[in-house]
């Protein structure tokens, strides 16, 4: 996918307007983020949708973006082999369809993952953030939307930039 064109709407581009503040975005409801995916599913882009209510271990999570990702079987299921395995979904070589406009990861009630493991928690959104840097640079799209339910998450600034919140949480 080539750069936004410029001789539309920015501003109504949902797309755009995720991606011109930070590639991760907060939503606190669900019906705002529901609304969101249903205008960039009409735009063509493919969505990846995780809970995080079940990632109190961190080998349910690697399982779970392993399954989504459809990573190789040779998957690490560590941060350094997730890095690196999204750098292929970045080149599809797998888990991003080429046709698609760009790709969303939703990672659904993420401040379950924030309480169970923090560190853990700021440092896949800090890979989601480089790996969306890294399509970028490719030509591509790839935005990550981070739903929570406590409205008082504490994620730290991401790459030296902060988290925003969706436009209409506020």
């Amino acid at each position: 996918m080539a750069s936004f064109d410029l001789q539309t709407d920015l501003g109504q581009d949902p797309a755009y307007r995720l991606l011109a503040n930070s590639p991760v975005t907060l939503f606190r409801r669900a019906d705002r983020m529901a609304s969101t995916l249903e205008q960039l599913r009409k735009l063509r882009y493919q969505v990846l949708e995780f809970d995080a209510t079940t990632w109190s271990q961190l080998a349910a999570m690697h399982d779970q973006l392993a399954a989504g990702f459809e990573f190789p079987d040779y998957y690490g299921r560590n941060f350094d082999a997730l890095a690196d395995c999204l750098k292929d979904v970045v080149e599809h070589d797998y888990g991003w369809d080429p046709k698609a406009t760009g790709l969303v990861v939703v990672l659904d009630r993420y401040d379950a993952f924030v309480e169970a493991d923090p560190e853990s928690a700021q440092l896949l959104l800090e890979i989601m953030a480089h790996t969306s840097r890294g399509a970028a640079l490719l030509g591509g799209r790839l935005i990550c939307l981070v739903q929570s339910n406590d409205r008082e998450i504490a994620i730290a600034p991401i790459g030296a930039t902060v988290v925003p919140w969706h436009d209409a949480e506020h």
